[in-house]
């Protein structure tokens, strides 16, 4: 099976348990609509090619922990998208969440989708302990606080904002978590795949400020200029559409390097020059 299909398989089974009966049928609904058709699956991508760099020894925990990755994006996305953070009508070039079921389903469905991605990992503690244990700290870190999803998310309510530390908890975290995760699946020392996961995440972020400032909604699928309209701190901004577009060059060249060696290691700089390709300007085909 390849990488793409065994996401979309395990995300389906991810599902499909958490919207049985006695679920509320809206909120089901709700829940499916958020995780399907998804974006590009990059989290979970880069987390499956890690696993696999590593030997791929345990390819259930492995899954389980795409699925989590991919599942608190997913939360992620929604959380942003609400009236009282962007109010964007429209994601992956649909209706935004809320649009289209209501801001209060919304926000249960982002609860609901953060408990999944740690019920996923959390049900093969018995078959691996020690892994999943590590695998479920390294997900805690990447949501919340103090330099997770939330804080990054949290960073848009001050009045003074660290640029750096904004962007990584709001987009590269989940990559180190991502990356991480696979490795610790693998059975491989963690600590060596961090970096490369941080940089492709903070790419992501200077990619996605670049779309911000000069993609088109239709082909992006979400609105655009919501850093200028909402001023609100980004790489353009600082550094320029020139400058900015050099920072994302050199975040994706120091990516590639920090490849740790590993048997599958051409494995893995496939997938990131294939990421990269996706990001580099003029196309911008940003997959959020």
């Amino acid at each position: 099976m390849d990488t793409k299909a065994r996401i979309e398989a395990a995300l389906e089974e991810a599902v499909t348990q958490a919207t049985l009966a006695p679920c509320p049928p809206r909120l089901s609904e709700a829940i499916a609509y958020a995780v399907f058709p998804g974006g590009g699956r990059v989290r979970p991508g880069l987390c499956l090619a890690v696993a696999r760099a590593c030997g791929d020894p345990d390819p259930a925990l492995a899954n389980a922990a795409a699925v989590a990755v991919e599942l608190l994006h997913c939360a992620s996305l929604i959380q942003d998208d609400l009236p009282c953070f962007d109010d964007a009508a429209m994601r992956r070039g649909r209706l935004s969440l809320h649009k289209r079921f209501g801001e209060e389903i919304a926000i249960l469905v982002g609860d609901a989708l953060i408990v999944m991605a740690f019920r996923a990992v959390a049900a093969l503690v018995t078959a691996s302990p020690a892994k999943t244990a590590a695998i479920l700290s390294v997900l805690a870190g990447a949501a919340g606080a103090p330099a997770g999803i939330a804080a990054g998310q949290a960073w848009e309510s001050e009045s003074s904002v660290d640029l750096a530390a904004y962007h990584h908890a709001k987009t590269a975290a989940l990559f180190e978590a991502a990356a991480v995760a696979g490795a610790i699946a693998g059975g491989a020392e963690p600590a060596a795949w961090r970096l490369a996961g941080g940089l492709l995440g903070e790419a992501y972020q200077v990619a996605d400020d670049l779309a911000d400032a000069l993609g088109e909604a239709r082909r992006l699928g979400k609105p655009i200029h919501q850093d200028g309209d909402k001023r609100r701190p980004s790489v353009v901004a600082q550094l320029g559409i020139e400058g900015a577009g050099q920072k994302l060059d050199e975040l994706l060249d120091r990516a590639m390097q920090s490849v740790p060696e590993c048997p599958g290691r051409p494995d893995v700089e496939a997938f990131l020059a294939l990421t990269a390709e996706r990001l580099c300007p003029p196309t911008l085909r940003v997959a959020r």
